[in-house]
C-alpha cells in the first residue's frame, strides 16, 4: 500500500509540473462544466442575447484532493444597445487560472453585430484583449533521489525564479438565437499568440510559450413539455485544437421556471450532476464532475459554481428573440 501511495505520488508530482506543457501542447482553455451558462467565454457572439446588463461570476475547483490542482475563477458582463438604429451587443471577460506553478490571466473587451434573420437573431461577434502567463520556476522542486530527472538547477528547460509575460490576443465567433433554440461556432486565440516568458536580473532568460487557435462549437434548446410546468434544456459543447478533440452532452430539467437539475457527459473525461435555482434577476447553479479517469483514484472530483444577475434595460422595443429563461444557455 505504501509503494503504491508513493508510484501515485510521484505520478501526479509529474502530471503537474507538467501541467503548463499540456496546456501549450493542447491547447486548452479553461473548461466549465455548466458552459450554458457563461457562453460568451467561448464565443464573443453570444453578448447582448436579453434586454439587460448580464453579469457572470463563477469558480471551479479541479480535482479536488490533489495538491496545486487547476482552480479557475471567471467574471463577465455584457449588455444589448443601439447604434444607427441597429443592434449591438458588448462585453468584458476576466478569466484567472492558476494550476501547479503556472498561472494564467485572461482579459478581453467584445463587441457584436446582430442581424434578424429566419425569424431569430444571427450575431458576428469579436473580442480583443491579452493573455498574461507567468511560472514560478524558485518553486520547482525535484527530489535529489529522483533519478529520472535532471535537478532543476541543472535544467536549463526549468527557470530558476518566478517568469511572466504578456501578449495581444483576438478572437471571433458566429451565434444564432432563435425562440426555440441556439447555436455558436468560435475560434479562440485567432493568431496563435506566442508569450515571451522573461526572468529579471543580471542572467536575463527567455522562455516562450504558444497559445494554438483553438475551436468551439456550442447549441442547445429549451423544449416545454406540453400541458406541464416542466422544460427540457438540452445543449452541446465541442472544442478542438485540429490535434485534440473535447466534447460533452447535457440534460437539464427546469420546473416551473425556478428550479432545474440535470447530468452530463464529456467524453474520456468525467460524468457530472448539476443543479440551479433562479429567484427574480438571479441564477445560482452548482455541478459536481466525478472524473471517470484514472485520476479518480486520487481526487474526490471537481466542484463549480455559477452566479448569474440581470438588471434590466429598456433599448424601446421588445425583443422577441430572447428565451423564455435568462438561464436557456
Amino acid at each position: 500500500m505504501i509503494e503504491s501511495r508513493h508510484i501515485y505520488y510521484r505520478l501526479l508530482v509529474a502530471v503537474l509540473m507538467l501541467l503548463p506543457a499540456l496546456a501549450g501542447v493542447a491547447q486548452v482553455d479553461a473548461q466549465f462544466t455548466q458552459y450554458w451558462a457563461a457562453p460568451a467565454y467561448y464565443n464573443p457572439a453570444a453578448v447582448g442575447r436579453v434586454d439587460s446588463i448580464h453579469i457572470t461570476a463563477g469558480s471551479r475547483a479541479q480535482w479536488v484532493g490533489i495538491r496545486k490542482a487547476p482552480l479557475t475563477f471567471l467574471g463577465m458582463a455584457d449588455m444589448p444597445f443601439k447604434l444607427l438604429n441597429k443592434r449591438w451587443g458588448t462585453g468584458v471577460v476576466l478569466q484567472q487560472q492558476s494550476m501547479g506553478l503556472y498561472s494564467s490571466l485572461n482579459v478581453g473587451a467584445q463587441i457584436a453585430y446582430k442581424q434578424k434573420l429566419f425569424k431569430g437573431t444571427l450575431t458576428v461577434g469579436a473580442q480583443v484583449g491579452f493573455i498574461r502567463e507567468s511560472f514560478k520556476g524558485d518553486s520547482a522542486y525535484i527530489p535529489d533521489q529522483d533519478q529520472a530527472h535532471t535537478p532543476v538547477g541543472q535544467d536549463e528547460a526549468i527557470p530558476q525564479n518566478t517568469v511572466t509575460g504578456n501578449a495581444l490576443d483576438f478572437g471571433l465567433g458566429l451565434f444564432y438565437q432563435h425562440k426555440w433554440f441556439w447555436v455558436g461556432a468560435s475560434v479562440a486565440h485567432l493568431f496563435e499568440p506566442s508569450v515571451t516568458l522573461k526572468t529579471n536580473g543580471d542572467a536575463e532568460k527567455f522562455y516562450e510559450f504558444q497559445q494554438g487557435r483553438i475551436y468551439y462549437f456550442m447549441a442547445g434548446s429549451n423544449i416545454p413539455i406540453k400541458n406541464t410546468l416542466f422544460e427540457i434544456q438540452p445543449s452541446i459543447f465541442a472544442k478542438t485544437d485540429a490535434k485534440f478533440f473535447q466534447g460533452e452532452a447535457t440534460l437539464r430539467v427546469r420546473y416551473k421556471k425556478f428550479i432545474s437539475g440535470g447530468i452530463g457527459y464529456r467524453y474520456k473525461d468525467a460524468v457530472s450532476l448539476m443543479i440551479g435555482a433562479e429567484f427574480k434577476n438571479f441564477f445560482l447553479g452548482y455541478s459536481y464532475d466525478y472524473a471517470t479517469s484514472a485520476i479518480s483514484k486520487v481526487s474526490s472530483g471537481s466542484h463549480e459554481v455559477f452566479l448569474n444577475y440581470n438588471v434590466k434595460l429598456n433599448l424601446g422595443e421588445k425583443n422577441k428573440n430572447k428565451h423564455k429563461s435568462i438561464r436557456l444557455m
